[in-house]
């Protein structure tokens, strides 16, 4: 019995620290430092910021909308997206494919106190700016969503498209 009690605080503990709050204020400035291992997703790669071929500036709004909500990319690719929150309530930037956006989503409804970091997200606090710096290695059409429960129903996705 102590052996499985013992196993199981460490398996939590070790849950926790690798999240962060996935509201958490703090967390878009850890993102802008905080280095992330670089893995392999179908839409790309985490970018070395001393790579960056240019940037893009997004605006989030209240209104439930990114601008601009379509970019397009040449493939091999490394940008810096920096986005702007507009509005006076948090939003987030998550890129993906739209079959991962909406998973991911569906969880955040079921549990919205979901903790998470990845270098291919951005949570901003209203009139505050995140950054994701990210490599498009892969062809294709991939998107960027608000995953906070409800915004993304509302229409806050965009599209990428790699050539």
């Amino acid at each position: 019995m102590k052996v499985l009690i013992t196993s199981l605080a460490l398996t939590l503990s070790a849950l926790a620290g690798h999240a962060q709050a996935h509201g958490d204020a703090t967390q878009a400035k850890k993102q802008a430092v905080a280095p992330h291992k670089a893995a392999q997703q179908t839409f790309g790669i985490a970018g070395d910021p001393k790579k960056v071929a240019r940037s893009i500036v997004f605006d989030m709004s209240d209104e439930m909308r990114f601008d601009p909500s379509r970019i397009k990319v040449r493939r091999g690719e490394t940008l810096r997206f920096v986005a702007n929150n507009r509005g006076r309530i948090m939003h987030e930037m998550v890129l993906g494919t739209m079959k991962d956006l909406e998973e991911h989503a569906a969880l955040m409804k079921k549990f919205p106190g979901m903790e998470h970091d990845e270098p291919h997200m951005t949570h901003v606090p209203p009139g505050e700016t995140g950054e994701i710096v990210w490599r498009f290695n892969r062809p294709g059409v991939f998107n960027f969503a608000c995953l906070i429960a409800g915004h993304m129903e509302a229409g806050m996705v965009g599209t990428i498209t790699v050539e």
